[in-house]
């Protein structure tokens, strides 16, 4: 089986969400960490609905889901790192990897509209 490179970064990510919202439970920070967990898996589950979606609408719906999710993740990420939740070093990493998954996911949306 050929390797789904969106699938594959989506998923690294949501681990490095994991892990954050691990850390974040152990200082104590319990609502930012559900939110930031809730949305950065998010975008790999969509992806995984969108794969098996069985129509193509239902493969666009799922994708643009997929992207808000990732929009929505970026916005918990600024807020983490403007309340020094996280250092700037550690979120230029994730917002890094985050850009990438947003990019790819913008260009599989619109080239399935064609």
């Amino acid at each position: 089986m050929k390797e789904n490179i969106i699938a594959t970064k989506s998923y690294d990510f949501a681990v490095k969400i994991v892990l954050l919202s691990k850390k974040l439970i152990a200082e104590n920070e319990y609502v930012l960490s559900r939110q930031i967990l809730k949305s950065g898996t998010s975008i790999g589950a969509n992806l995984e609905e969108a794969i098996g979606g069985i129509s193509k609408k239902d493969f666009r719906a799922k994708m643009s889901i997929s992207y808000k999710e990732a929009r929505e993740t970026h916005y918990w990420l600024r807020i983490l790192k403007d309340t020094d939740y996280i250092t700037d070093s550690e979120f230029e990493k994730l917002e890094t990897e985050l850009s990438s998954i947003l990019k790819i996911l913008f260009k599989i949306i619109q080239s399935s509209k064609e």
